[in-house]
C-alpha cells in the first residue's frame, strides 16, 4: 500500500469489487449507520479525488472499502498534491514514458493529422462555449493522444509529432480546466503539455505553454511567481505573433504584481505592452503561424493593453480603448464580451463614471447569466465590489440590490 493515493486505492479497489460510484456509498453509509443521504455522490466524490470528509466517516469508509484504517489514512494524508481527475487519465510514473512493449495501434501522419483538427475544434469550440461545457470533452481527448504515444506503434518523427499534438491539447486543455474553475488541475495539465513540448523541442509551444501558465497564477494571487515564469517563456524563435502573446501575458502578471511595487511593476507592464505592439507591428500574416494563434489580431492585442491600464488604474487610457474594440466585438464571443466589458465597467468607475460603469455592469450580469465559466463569475463579483461605493448612486443601487437579490 505504501505510496499509493487515496484516489487510486479507491479507483483500485473499486475496480478489484466490481463496484460502483453509488454502491461505495451505499455500503459507506451502511458501515457508518447513517442515512443514505448522509453520504452521496458529491461526498463519495470529495475524498474520491482527495478532498478532506469530516474525520468522523473516515473509520467507516476504511470498513467499507476494505482496508486498514492506517492506510486508508496514510493515503488520504498523501493525496493533497495529487490529480483531481487527471488521475483517471495519466499513468502511474512518468506520463509521456513509452512503454517497453507496444501493443496498441499503429500511428500514422493521418491519425496525428486528425487529432490536430479535433484540438482546434476545441479551441474554437472555447470561443463559444465555457469551460465547464468542454472540460470533460477536452480530457477525454488527451487520454486518447497520451495512450497513442504511449502505447501505440510508431516512428521517431510521429511520435515527436504527437508529443507536439499532445503539447497543444494541454495548453487548450489546461484553458478549459482554468476556465471551469479546475485550477489545482489545470496546472498540472499544463506541466504534462511543458512536458510534451520539451521533448518535442518545441520552443513556441514550450512559450504558449508557460504563459498560459503564467496567466492563470497572474490570475489567482501568485503574481509574483507568473512574473517570472512569464519572463522565462520569452523566445525570440517564435514568429511575431507568438512573441506579442508572449509579452501581453508579461505585462499581465506584472499589472497583477503590481500592488506591491506599484510604480516599478507599473512600468515594466507598460514596457512590455510595448514589446508586444513591436513585435504584432512584424506580423506579415505568415501562413507558417502554429493553429493556436488563430486568435491574436491587433484588436485582442488592444483590449488586452486597455486591461492591463484598467488593472494599473488609469481609466483615460482604457476607457476609450476599450469602448472603441468592443464596438466591433464579434457578439457570438459571449464569454469574452462578458470579460472585457467587466474591465469596462470597472474603468469607468475609475473615471468617477458611476451611471456608465452601472449600465456597463448590467450588460455584464446579463450575459454572464448562463455561462458556466468560473472566470465571468469572479468578474461579475469584481464589478460588484468596485461598485459599491458609489451605491448612494440609484443606478449602481439597482445593479447592486439586483445581483444581491
Amino acid at each position: 500500500m505504501t505510496g499509493e493515493t487515496l484516489a487510486h486505492m479507491i479507483k483500485r479497489l473499486r475496480k478489484e469489487k466490481g463496484w460502483s460510484q453509488e454502491r461505495l456509498a451505499r455500503a459507506t453509509c451502511d458501515a457508518a449507520g447513517l442515512p443514505e443521504s448522509a453520504l452521496g455522490r458529491q461526498e463519495i466524490y470529495r475524498y474520491e479525488t482527495g478532498r478532506r470528509t469530516p474525520r468522523d466517516w473516515l473509520p467507516a469508509i476504511a470498513k467499507a472499502l476494505g482496508v486498514p484504517l492506517a492506510d486508508f489514512l496514510a493515503a488520504l494524508d498523501s493525496s493533497s498534491t495529487q490529480p483531481a481527475s487527471v488521475e483517471d487519465f495519466l499513468p502511474d510514473g512518468e506520463p509521456l514514458a513509452r512503454l517497453e512493449v507496444r501493443q496498441g495501434k499503429r500511428i500514422g501522419q493521418s491519425d496525428v493529422t486528425d487529432l490536430a483538427g479535433r484540438i482546434h475544434g476545441l479551441r474554437l469550440a472555447d470561443d463559444v462555449l465555457a469551460g465547464g461545457d468542454l472540460v470533460a470533452p477536452a480530457l477525454r481527448e488527451l487520454r486518447t493522444a497520451i495512450k497513442w504515444y504511449r502505447e501505440g506503434s510508431h516512428s521517431q518523427t510521429i511520435g515527436n509529432a504527437l508529443l507536439s499534438q499532445i503539447g497543444e491539447l494541454s495548453q487548450i486543455a489546461g484553458w478549459i480546466a482554468a476556465d471551469a474553475g479546475k485550477h489545482d488541475e489545470a496546472e498540472r495539465i499544463y506541466r504534462l503539455g511543458l512536458t510534451a513540448a520539451h521533448q518535442a523541442d518545441n520552443p513556441t509551444l514550450i512559450s504558449n505553454l508557460a504563459g498560459s501558465l503564467a496567466y492563470m497564477w497572474s490570475n489567482n494571487g501568485r503574481a509574483d511567481e507568473a512574473v517570472t515564469l512569464a519572463h522565462a517563456g520569452l523566445t525570440n524563435e517564435s514568429p511575431p505573433k507568438a512573441r506579442a502573446l508572449d509579452w501581453d501575458r508579461v505585462a499581465w502578471a506584472h499589472a497583477q504584481a503590481a500592488g506591491k511595487a506599484k510604480a516599478a511593476q507599473a512600468q515594466e507592464a507598460i514596457r512590455a505592452l510595448g514589446k508586444a505592439r513591436e513585435a504584432m507591428n512584424q506580423d506579415e500574416g505568415d501562413e507558417g503561424d502554429p493553429p493556436y494563434l488563430y486568435w491574436v489580431s491587433q484588436d485582442e492585442l488592444t483590449v488586452m493593453e486597455a486591461r492591463v491600464y484598467t488593472e494599473l488604474h488609469r481609466p483615460l487610457r482604457a476607457v476609450p480603448i476599450l469602448t472603441e474594440v468592443l464596438k466591433r466585438y464579434d457578439p457570438t464571443r459571449t464569454r469574452e464580451l462578458a470579460l472585457y466589458l467587466s474591465w469596462l465597467s470597472i474603468a469607468y468607475a475609475d473615471a468617477n463614471e458611476p451611471e456608465e460603469a452601472a449600465a456597463t455592469a448590467t450588460r455584464v450580469i446579463s450575459l454572464s447569466t448562463d455561462i458556466a465559466s468560473d472566470r465571468t463569475a469572479e468578474r461579475v463579483k469584481a464589478v460588484i465590489a468596485r461598485l459599491r461605493p458609489y451605491v448612494d448612486v440609484p443606478e449602481v443601487r439597482d445593479v447592486v440590490d439586483g445581483f444581491a437579490a
